[in-house]
C-alpha cells in the first residue's frame, strides 16, 4: 500500500510517498521523503509569520510532489491514496496542503485522507519500529505538550496538557532572548552542552504536583529575568559561559518537569511503551532523561529517528496508510480545520468523522 503525503501546517513544505506492510503490521518504508525549510524566509522575524509561510509553500507544493514521485520510481497511478495534514496549524499553509491533496485524489480517482497533524507526530514510531497499540505518548512541539494514550489511528484518551505554553515555544523564546537565533530547540541544545546544569535555580511549574498537565510560562518569564539579572550585575547576557550555564539550567529544568509528569501518566495508566514525538523529541538529553523515567516505570522509551521528529511528509503519508487499512477516508467536502484535538471526546466535530 502506497501513500502521498503532504506537510504544509506551518513552516516546512514536505511531501513524501510510504509503503506500508499488508494487515495492520508497524514498520512500514519510506520511498521519497522531500522537505523544503522556510527558515531563510523567517529567520529576520525570530519566528513564522503566516502569510510568509502560506505564500511559500503555494509556490514550491507541486515542484515538491513531482520531486517526491520522481525519488521514489512511482506514478500517480501508483497510489493507494492521497493524505494530507487537515489541521491544526496556520490555516493558510493548512490550506494549500489540502487543496492539493484534493485535486490530485480527484483528478486520479484515489482516495483523500484528512490527516491530524498531531496523529501524524503520534504514529511515526510505528513507521519506523515495531510498536503495538497501547502505548503513552509524549507529545512536545512548538506548539502543543501533551500526555496521551494511543490505543489507535484516531483513538487517543489524553491525560494531561499545557495549561499555557508548550515547551517548544518555551525553547525558542529562551533562544530568542539569548541571541541564539531560530529555531531554538537545537541551538539551545548545542549551547546547553559546555554549559553547568546547576549554575541558575529555575522554577519547575507543575513539578510534583499530581496529574499529567504542565505549565511552563513561569520557566519563561524566570529566563527572562535572569538574563536581565546578569545585566544589571555588569556580566554581560552574551557572556559565552552564562549562556552556556543558563541553556543547560534550563534545559535540565525542563527534562525533570517532562520526567515528573510522564512517571504520573505511567502510573495513572501503564503502557509497556513510552513514545516521545515532535519537533523537541530531537533533543537528546531529553530522550536520556525520559529514558530513565520510563525504565523506572517498567516501561521501554522509544523515539522516531531525528530526521522524523520534527514537520515531515513521511508521518503524513504513513498516517495515512494506518487509516486507509482500516479503510477510513474522507470526503473531498473536508474543511481544513486550524484546531484540532486527537481526543474525540474534546472535538466537537467528531461525530462528522470517521
Amino acid at each position: 500500500m502506497r501513500v502521498l503525503g503532504i506537510e504544509t501546517s506551518c513552516d516546512e513544505t514536505a511531501v513524501a510517498v510510504v509503503e506500508g506492510p499488508p494487515g495492520t503490521a508497524p514498520v512500514g518504508r519510506i520511498l521519497s521523503n522531500t522537505v523544503y525549510s522556510q527558515l531563510s524566509e523567517h529567520r529576520r522575524f525570530g519566528g513564522v509569520v503566516p502569510e510568509i509561510a502560506a505564500r511559500a509553500h503555494l509556490e514550491r507544493i507541486d515542484g515538491l510532489v513531482e520531486q517526491a514521485l520522481s525519488d521514489a520510481g512511482v506514478e500517480l497511478a501508483d497510489l493507494d491514496g492521497i493524505a494530507a495534514t487537515g489541521g491544526p496549524g496556520l490555516i493558510g499553509g493548512v490550506m494549500v496542503g489540502v487543496m492539493t491533496a484534493k485535486a490530485l485524489a480527484f483528478a486520479h480517482e484515489k482516495p483523500f485522507l484528512a490527516i491530524n497533524h498531531l496523529e501524524g507526530h503520534a504514529l511515526t514510531v510505528r513507521l519506523t519500529e515495531a510498536v503495538e497499540f497501547p502505548y503513552l505518548l509524549l507529545l512536545v512541539s512548538g506548539g502543543h505538550c501533551q500526555l496521551l494514550t494511543v490505543r489507535g489511528p484516531g483513538d487517543f484518551t489524553r491525560l494531561g496538557t499545557t495549561i499555557d505554553d508548550a515547551v517548544g515555544e518555551c525553547f525558542d523564546k529562551t533562544a530568542k532572548l539569548l541571541g541564539l537565533g531560530f529555531p531554538g530547540g537545537p541551538a539551545v541544545e548545542k549551547a546547553a552542552a559546555g554549559g553547568d546544569p546547576k549554575r541558575f535555580a529555575l522554577p519547575r511549574p507543575m513539578w510534583r504536583k499530581p496529574g499529567c498537565d504542565f505549565s511552563f510560562s513561569g520557566l519563561k518569564t524566570a529566563v527572562r529575568q535572569t538574563i536581565e539579572k546578569l545585566a544589571v550585575e555588569k556580566l554581560p547576557a552574551d557572556d559565552p559561559r552564562a549562556i552556556a550555564d543558563l541553556c543547560a539550567s534550563f534545559q535540565r529544568t525542563v527534562g525533570d518537569v517532562l520526567a515528573d509528569r510522564c512517571a504520573n501518566a505511567l502510573a495513572m495508566a501503564p503502557a509497556p511503551t513510552l513514545v516521545v514525538a515532535g519537533g523537541v523529541a530531537a533533543n537528546l538529553y531529553l530522550r536520556q532523561r525520559l529514558d530513565e523515567v520510563a525504565a523506572a516505570n517498567g516501561a521501554k522509551l522509544v523515539a522516531p529517528p531525528v530526521k522524523l521528529c520534527t514537520d515531515n511528509g513521511a508521518m503524513i503519508a504513513w498516517a495515512g496508510v494506518e487509516r486507509l487499512r482500516l479503510g477510513r477516508t474522507d470526503d473531498l467536502d473536508f474543511r481544513p480545520r486550524p484546531r484540532w484535538p486527537l481526543d474525540l471526546a474534546l472535538d466537537p466535530d467528531a461525530a462528522n468523522r470517521v
